[in-house]
């Protein structure tokens, strides 16, 4: 009998009930631009089926992806059962044209893309909006209109919690503050920490990117040392973490990053 994530945990004071795993879904739709350790070719639509299947019954119900992950929007939106099983996350404010990406945090643009969203996933709401940073986060939480736009989408039930994927300790916190939700990176080389206890000091939701280092965390290691372990240890067990997000296509590799999470998880 396959073993699965064993329960859910409230993502802050958003009222979403997610695994401690998430699938990240940037390799369903884009392979070009990407910081992985080896290319890759995008998966068949069978091939993703298959994941989404597996995820689903190995506990799995958070999804992240993005309009700069390509096609992915695209992709889960045909080929994704069973909707309300699903936490779907998307982003807004990033957009990849094959080569390269640029960046747009107008209101304009943010309701724009929340909405293309919805028609890319054939949903009529996004359970989870990040704003995908560009780096500039305080500029864009103080300055822009995004947030102002996605708290109207929240308003006109398209979107049920908001929040940032931050990349500067400063930005972090001050999403943690104004937002529902912040994403951090968090592993063996780079750990925000205090975002993550500055969020949890707020009763505020926490997501973990980066957590296997994009794949680089398999690789330059002493055999002796499971570092896929390491990594889930680390951020299962740090306190105001509430799921991380790791990106696959191997059901094989899935299935083992589930069971390391359950020795982790107990």
């Amino acid at each position: 009998m396959t073993a699965t994530l064993p329960f859910r945990r409230a993502l802050g004071a958003t009222g979403l009930e997610v695994s401690a795993l998430g699938l990240g879904t940037v390799k369903f739709g884009r392979n070009t631009g990407v910081k992985y350790p080896s290319g890759f070719d995008l998966p068949s639509a069978a091939e993703i089926s298959e994941l989404l299947a597996v995820a689903r019954d190995l506990g799995i119900n958070l999804l992240d992806t993005a309009p700069a992950y390509g096609s992915s929007e695209e992709r889960i939106g045909s080929l994704l059962v069973d909707r309300h099983e699903w936490i779907l996350t998307s982003k807004v404010g990033e957009e990849f044209d094959g080569s390269v990406s640029r960046f747009d945090f107008s209101a304009g643009h943010t309701r724009t893309s929340v909405e293309r969203s919805l028609r890319r996933l054939r949903t009529d709401y996004l359970d989870l909006v990040l704003i995908h940073s560009d780096g500039n986060d305080v500029d864009i939480l103080q300055h822009s209109d995004c947030v102002e736009a996605l708290r109207t989408c929240q308003q006109r039930g398209l979107v049920r919690a908001i929040g940032m994927s931050s990349k500067t300790i400063a930005g972090g916190c001050l999403a943690a503050e104004l937002l529902d939700v912040v994403m951090v990176t968090f592993n063996l080389q780079q750990k925000d920490m205090a975002v993550v206890e500055h969020a949890s000091a707020l009763g505020k939701g926490v997501l973990v990117k980066k957590a296997l280092m994009s794949g680089h965390v398999d690789t330059g290691s002493a055999a002796a040392r499971d570092l896929v372990l390491e990594s889930l240890q680390l951020n299962l067990q740090t306190p105001g973490i509430h799921a991380l997000i790791v990106g696959t296509l191997r059901t094989t590799h899935l299935r083992s990053n589930v069971a390391k999470a359950l020795q982790v998880l107990g």
